[in-house]
This record gives C-alpha cells, structure tokens and sequence, in this order.
C-alpha cells in the first residue's frame, strides 16, 4: 500500500474510528468483509435495522478506492440509457436510472441526517474530448429531459463550456446539478461512525485467510479470529484477490491515479473551474478533476494494469492534467497517489447472491461512491426479504472474463491500448 503520507485525504481526513483487529471466535446474523463503502453502508443500513453485524477489515477502514478516489456522486449508470433500452427494454431502463438517482439523493440525505462535514458541492460536468461525443451528450440530456422527465441536466455549447471551463480541449459538455463532489474519506468514515453507533461491530487489521461452512453456517477465518455468521457479504472490489475465486473472474482490478497542485487560492480554482462543478470527460480512460475545499486542482488521469504502481506519481499524470489546462505546465503538484479499483467487461455493476446467503457488489467501474453506498442499502433490503433493488441490479447480465483471472489482464491490456489510441485519432 501506498504511503499515506503521499494522500491528500489523509492529511485532511477530520474523523477517527477505534475499530481493534477481531479476535476470538464472534457469532453473528452477518458477516462482511471489505471497509470501503459497499461494507460499511451494508453495516449502516443493517446494525440501523437491529442486525448483529460485524465488518472485517484488512487494512483501515477506506485505505482502499472508496478513501481514495475523484469524490465524484454521479447519478446514471457507467452505461447510458440508450444502450440500456437496448439490452433490456424501456421499462427496465427507466428502473435502473430511477435505482440510480436514487444512489445520489441516498448520498446527499445520509450528509444531510449525520450532518456529515464532507465538503459536498453540487455540480459535476460530463465534457466532451471530441466532436462526435458533443453530438451524443446532446442526445443523452434530450432524451433525460423528454423521456424520463430528467430536468436537473443541461446540454452545455461549446461557447459557454469555455466560460464554465478554461480548458481549450472540449467540445461541448452536459451539466447535471443534482450530481455532486465531496471528500469521500471522510464521508466514509463518518458513515463508519454512524455504522458503530448503530451497534455494528468494524474491525481494522483482520485480514480473512479463509471462508468455508459447516452445518451451523458459514464460517470466516483471520489470522487471530472466527466468524459464524448466518450470511455473509463480499465488499471487496478491487481488492478481492484470490478470497472467493466464485466471482473473481467477474470482475478485474485496475490502478488509477490522482494528484493535487499546491493550493491556487479561491480566485486561481474559479478561474480554471467558474462553478466549482466536477469535471469528468468522455475519454475511454478518462480525465476526471475538481477544485477542492482549500482552492486546490484534484486531478485524476492515467491508469496501469499491472500489481505495481508508477515510482512516481506525480510525473505519471501530469502530462494529462497539462493536456486539459495547459497553463499549469509549471504548478507544483503537492500530492500523488493510486488506488485500485475494479471494472467489469460491459461496465455494469456485479450484483450476484450465491447460495441465498452470500451477497456480492463490486465493479462499479468508476462510479462507486452513489453505487456503493446504494449497494449497502440494497443488500440490507435484500436480506430484509424486500429484494427488487438487488435483484434488479443483479438481473443484469455480468460477463466473465476471458480466461477468467488467468488470461483476463493480456486481453484487456491490448483492448485499452486500442481505446486510447481512438481517444488520440478522429472525431
């Protein structure tokens, strides 16, 4: 793991957790293995319903993607609506996108009930990297207007984008205000607060070696622990590895990379950024970048695919952060760190149950913070026996890999060659 001294989140997290690393054999209605958002909402809306619940956490809680990424709370899917209408039909369509406002809006009231100090901003502008991709935002914003009565988004032209946006590098944009941006550590960890003051159990430093079951029900091992719990859920993500290869194929894990200038005080951020929206564009690896708090550029941009990260950080991304704002070719970039998260092959999320007992969520392919969060509560819902969120999500069809874990980083790395090249050519 990185150090995380390199970690702007780290330096202005405002929460602590005492979560001691389990110990002992513990008897639970749930069991959950991962600290990143998918966990511990799953705690949250589980310990707030009565469940005896405990988190496993192998690092701390948020040393993984969800305490690391652009804090972008994004409404849709990673795919959009017109390519869902046409793998599963208007009606369903239209259910997956209301799941997905529904993400935003579970997001925004959590801030709002905790009165969690996150720094959420509304605003985030999906730009387009080239003319083409102008013309099918332009699509997209009329048929959520039109068709699903989506009146939050704007298409944004190319003459107002470059008031909005100092960059000369777009060619329109969608603005959707009911989307947003926050510290994602620390409203992590404040949920995490919420989550144990609701009676779950959250356990940093217990790695889980191993998972089986007997006649009594499951049963989750750490180096210094036992868990036997009735059900259990796998919030992993990217960091699942080799624990439950049932699903490892379904998803593959990649590296993605942030940096932060030195603070460019209030008048510098509004001059790149008037609004003070985030920015995500329509690259295949995308540029994805906001202003934060202290009137710095959070910038993420470039990605690996293998079980290193680059030596150095900040010399990896800048050639894109100058690609967008050119005029910052000589700022100092304070900060620079990766984090690892997980995509699936069609970009949908993978919702699976196995064995009525185990839930999996993980492969949000970029938008985890909403879908995570959501995922949690779905999960409870799930178990509650009021499954038509999960069950939704996981009627989506999650292909696996080709060649499974074995063979899957050889084919994607020469597919995402192939997209970065078509990033660089044409319209």
């Amino acid at each position: 793991m990185q150090d995380r001294s390199q970690q702007f989140y780290q330096q202005t997290r405002n929460q602590s957790l005492d979560c001691p690393a389990l110990s002992g054999e513990q008897q639970v209605d749930l069991c959950i293995i991962g600290g990143g958002l998918t966990g511990v909402s799953t705690a949250y809306h589980a310990a707030r319903r009565g469940l005896n619940c405990l988190l496993l956490e192998a690092d701390e809680i948020g040393a993984g993607a969800s305490g690391r990424n652009g804090g972008q709370v994004s409404p849709g899917q990673r795919v959009d609506q017109a390519t869902l209408e046409d793998k599963v039909g208007l009606v369903r369509a239209k259910a997956l996108w209301k799941l997905a406002l529904d993400s935003v809006d579970l997001v925004r009231d959590l801030i709002c009930r905790h009165q969690i100090d996150c720094d959420f901003v509304p605003g985030i502008l999906h730009t387009a990297f080239k003319p083409s991709h102008a013309q099918e935002m332009r699509d997209n914003v009329r048929k959520l207007n039109q068709q699903y009565g989506y009146q939050d988004t704007r298409y944004i032209e190319k003459d107002e984008l470059r008031e909005l946006l100092a960059s000369p590098r777009y060619h329109g944009g969608e603005l959707d205000m009911r989307a947003g941006h926050l510290h994602p550590l620390n409203f992590l960890l404040a949920l995490a607060k919420a989550a144990q003051q609701a009676g779950a159990s959250l356990h940093e430093q217990s790695r889980v070696t191993a998972i089986d079951s007997d006649q009594q029900g499951l049963r989750v091992r750490t180096e210094q622990g036992l868990v036997r719990a009735k059900r259990l859920v796998l919030g992993c993500n990217g960091y699942l590895g080799k624990l439950f290869p049932q699903v490892a194929g379904k998803i593959m894990p990649i590296n993605n990379f942030i940096v932060t200038t030195q603070p460019l005080g209030e008048s510098g951020a509004r001059a790149l950024i008037r609004n003070n929206a985030a920015v995500a564009d329509s690259k295949f690896v995308i540029n994805y970048f906001r202003t934060t708090a202290d009137h710095r550029l959070l910038f993420g941009g470039g990605e690996n695919y293998s079980s290193r990260f680059p030596d150095d950080i900040r010399s990896f991304v800048r050639p894109h952060l100058e690609e967008i704002f050119p005029q910052l070719k000589d700022v100092e970039l304070e900060y620079g760190w990766g984090g690892t998260l997980a995509i699936t092959m069609n970009r949908m999320p993978h919702f699976q149950c196995l064995d009525q007992r185990i839930y999996v969520a993980q492969g949000y392919s970029g938008h985890g913070v909403a879908l995570a969060t959501l995922a949690g509560k779905l999960i409870d819902d799930a178990i509650a026996g009021t499954p038509f969120g999960f069950d939704l999500m996981a009627s989506y069809p999650t292909p696996t890999f080709p060649g499974s874990t074995l063979l899957r980083y050889p084919g994607m790395v020469a597919g995402m060659l192939y997209y970065s090249l078509r990033d660089k050519l044409g319209s």
